[in-house]
């Protein structure tokens, strides 16, 4: 999984890290639930995130033009957070090239070996889920374990 992780993320995408094209990216998929955009403590919810990471990240996103805040028409102490045209434009780019390559995949594994890793992909999700996360800060360490 890891190595997978590092394939697809190795490069900036104009000049935004992995980590902000996540969040643009999750913006862009839920703007249909929420036409004013979504809240900091929603995005922080749905990618499991601290509402300081996103806060931080939705910083670093405004002040590159690519995300943009608006008080919510609804409670003036709620913020909403929206993709700008130029956030659009590039998580348009991004989805494109992703169902590209999903399509290479595609027709690299062909139908059979395709089904297959999609009915284990959906195996590996859902034993992720309903298995416990443990909570690494808890765990007793005796010395003996090697960290590299």
């Amino acid at each position: 999984m890891r190595m997978l992780h590092k394939v697809q993320w190795q490069h900036t995408v104009e000049g935004n890290k992995p980590s902000e094209m996540t969040l643009m990216i999750c913006i862009r998929k839920h703007r249909h639930s929420n036409e004013q955009g979504l809240k900091v403590s929603e995005i922080g919810r749905i990618l499991g995130w601290a509402a300081p990471t996103v806060t931080q990240l939705v910083n670093s996103l405004e002040a590159k033009g690519m995300v943009e805040r608006r008080a919510d028409s609804e409670d003036r102490r709620a913020v909403r957070i929206q993709l700008t045209e130029r956030g659009k434009k590039v998580t348009r780019r991004v989805h494109a090239y992703m169902n590209e390559e999903l399509v290479k995949l595609v027709e690299y594994l062909g139908e059979e070996e395709s089904n297959q890793l999609c009915d284990l992909l959906l195996k590996v999700h859902a034993y992720a889920l309903s298995s416990p996360r443990p909570d690494f800060d808890r765990l007793q360490m005796n010395g003996d374990e090697n960290l590299d």
